[in-house]
């Protein structure tokens, strides 16, 4: 009960024109080297040229959370900006378009695109993953296995990609749909232990299949270089209170499942698929999706799911001090996500008599905006 769950959050970002909110083509080098020189290694560039990620150090409160990665948004957006450029934080751009996209140059990345094709070329969609730590004496994958079936409240939380190629997708979480075309991606299996999963890893990495562990892309997965469980199914969130509250809630989860093992132990042959069925839900309807419940067969309310998610890690969040982090998710519930908020300037848009792409510039206005408020 000592243990402070300590964690970190990795925020993915489009990188804009600032005048036009268009994806951006930097000098790459140039704006790196300037990134490092304000922020150090903190920022790192990603597969396609018009992407960007910082990642925090190790966090130990919520507040520092707040303060920490405020300013390195803040920092970044300041460097960014003699680039004439602009973060933009959505997980889909509205009006991008990935075969326009130039790709990093990396042997790595290099890789992905032999192995992977124009699933690679096509991956124009940014994250948030959240990494807390679980003692050394707990076996990741035992709380993993356990935290799964609460994985599409973080996606229905965060869904801020309802754009793809300047079309509306119907789905509040396109990104989502997009990374099912990756292998080793999405709801991971039900692995014995630590030592199963890594036997598996080893297995793949035999047959030169990947590289290492790090190329398991699930939604939830225990980290290859830091002592965490990572959750990667969230949107980036265009707001970062939001992505606050998301940080704290997982963080909660995490720690009430450490002090209670045998909480989610309750499995069956359908206990997966009814986690990637509530996944699909979460990735159409966001905050208004249903989720069914194994233990009865209904379908309720994403809010009441959420609600008694954070009845049940009551204790943790006062021990961890999460209560006043997780105040965004009253809101997030009854306004909705970035998406829905996209959603609906572009159909207020529409109605006023404006083309689809005029809507869709005010959508990135607003992005622009509020990714730096």
């Amino acid at each position: 009960m000592s243990f402070d769950h300590s964690f970190g959050i990795e925020e993915e970002f489009f990188l804009v024109d600032a005048s036009t909110g268009m994806l951006g083509a930097p000098a790459l080098d140039r704006l790196m080297d300037d990134a490092r020189a304000r922020l150090g290694d903190v920022v790192t560039s990603e597969l396609l040229q018009s992407q960007i990620e910082i990642a925090s150090p190790i966090l130990r409160s919520h507040s520092e959370a707040r303060e920490v990665m405020s300013r390195t948004r803040r920092v970044l957006s300041e460097v960014v900006a003699g680039h004439g450029l602009q973060i933009l934080a959505a997980s889909t751009h509205p009006l991008g378009v990935w075969q326009e996209q130039l790709v990093t140059e990396k042997r790595r990345y290099d890789k992905l695109i032999a192995d992977f094709r124009i699933v690679t070329q096509r991956n124009l969609v940014c994250g948030l993953h959240i990494h807390v730590a679980v003692p050394e004496q707990v076996d990741r994958i035992d709380v993993m296995n356990r935290a799964m079936r609460w994985l599409p409240v973080f996606l229905a939380l965060s869904t801020s990609s309802p754009f793809w190629n300047h079309r509306v997708t119907g789905l509040l979480s396109y990104r989502q749909a997009l990374y099912d075309e990756w292998p080793r991606s999405g709801i991971p299996d039900f692995f014995h232990d630590e030592a199963d999963y890594q036997a598996f890893a080893d297995r793949l990495r035999a047959a030169g299949a990947i590289g290492d562990s790090s190329q398991l892309w699930w939604a939830i997965r225990p980290a290859l270089r830091f002592p965490t469980l990572e959750m990667r199914i969230a949107d980036v969130c265009t707001r970062l209170e939001d992505a606050l509250a998301i940080a704290a809630l997982y963080r909660a989860l995490v720690a009430t499942l450490v002090a209670n093992p045998e909480m989610g132990k309750e499995r069956s042959t359908h206990t997966r698929r009814l986690i990637d069925e509530n996944r699909w839900r979460a990735k159409r309807d966001g905050v208004k999706a249903e989720f069914i419940l194994e233990s009865s067969n209904e379908a309720v309310p994403l809010a009441k799911v959420v609600g008694d998610l954070i009845e049940t890690c009551d204790e943790q969040i006062e021990r961890l001090g999460c209560r006043e982090a997780l105040a965004p998710i009253e809101r997030i519930l009854s306004e909705g996500t970035s998406a829905h908020q996209q959603l609906k300037i572009y159909n207020d848009s529409r109605a006023a008599g404006d083309e689809s792409v005029e809507a869709l510039l005010k959508v990135v206005e607003w992005l622009k905006a509020t990714t730096l408020s």
